[in-house]
């Protein structure tokens, strides 16, 4: 039995417990900002708001602390937003106790002194350069994983034996893990599929969205090969299982719907979806400085056209 730590009490957080608890771990969970969030989880007696239904009595369900981040854990967990990154990469630098990290965080970092894309791992390095950290993506809805839907994921770490050894601690018969060791690719495929899963959903029609889906996988090797990531790594569960699952249905193809209809982001976000937080257009807005300036449009005209779209808030046009 290990000690398990899980920044983040979002759906996410909250649902990846359920693994990790049914595979004989103590596990608690603990959020960094949110505290209205865990105040409610415990006064309604374990319910979730999101995912809506009872957690496991033997979760420990706590606000974060210097306490709590100075226990002895056997392995860490970041499950927050993309926005949240730093916050938890202050928090780690003042843990005294060196364990391993595993990042479930999907997104990108525009550093503009740097003038370079960054990681989420190479974001959180940033605050403590030796730290092992892994990376866990792919396609895992946090409702399904709730419900023990099987559901197979992909841990990378560039030492495999690492990936591995988080991979038996968090495995069960419905949650499984395959490995990698390209943890750039993994990492660089699991955000950009949020905007490609908007480009795809403004399809609309299935021969236009048929052509979009196989032009998004060309830009997405392009684009991992362009930020040193493997070519292979776009085929499998962070990239193509992962976009599957994001184009099929949810906020981002959603969003995107409303865009091939001839709506402005800004226009579509008030109207249909200003409840919702849209990964991909945040991420849109935050890597276009780069992109567009860094990368032949030529080579990404997909990418290219949502972030002009996103950006700039005009309505999106395709060319093909």
């Amino acid at each position: 039995m290990k000690n398990i730590l899980i920044f983040g009490a979002g759906a996410m957080g909250a649902a990846f417990s359920i693994p990790c608890i049914d595979n004989k771990n103590r596990v608690t969970l603990c959020e960094p900002y949110n505290f209205s969030l865990i105040k409610n989880i415990i006064k309604k007696n374990h319910f979730h708001p999101g995912l809506k239904l009872k957690l496991s009595k033997k979760l420990e369900i706590k606000n974060l602390s210097e306490k709590i981040i100075n226990k002895k854990w056997d392995l860490i967990v970041v499950a927050v937003s993309s926005i949240g990154i730093d916050l938890v990469g202050r928090e780690i630098k003042k843990m005294k106790n060196k364990c391993p990290i595993l990042i479930l965080t999907k997104g990108l970092k525009y550093e503009k002194k740097t003038n370079r894309i960054c990681t989420m791992s190479e974001r959180l390095k940033k605050y403590k350069k030796k730290m092992n950290i892994s990376v866990l993506k792919g396609p895992c809805l946090a409702s399904e994983l709730a419900k023990k839907i099987k559901t197979r994921v992909i841990i990378a770490n560039k030492n495999i034996d690492a990936a591995k050894s988080i991979g038996k601690l968090i495995s069960t018969n419905y949650y499984k893990a395959e490995y990698s060791t390209d943890v750039k690719g993994v990492e660089i495929c699991s955000a950009i599929k949020n905007i490609y899963s908007i480009i795809i959903g403004s399809g609309n029609y299935l021969n236009t969205t048929s052509y979009i889906f196989n032009k998004s996988i060309s830009e997405m090797v392009f684009l991992n090969k362009f930020f040193k990531g493997k070519e292979e790594t776009v085929y499998g569960l962070a990239g193509l299982g992962d976009l599957y699952v994001s184009a099929l249905g949810g906020r981002n193809s959603k969003m995107g719907k409303y865009l091939g209809e001839g709506f402005t982001y800004k226009k579509a976000k008030k109207k249909f979806m200003s409840n919702y937080t849209i990964e991909g257009a945040q991420l849109a807005s935050e890597i276009a400085p780069y992109i567009l300036k860094k990368i032949d449009s030529k080579k990404i005209p997909l990418m290219t056209s949502l972030l002009k779209a996103i950006s700039k808030n005009k309505k999106l046009i395709i060319n093909w």
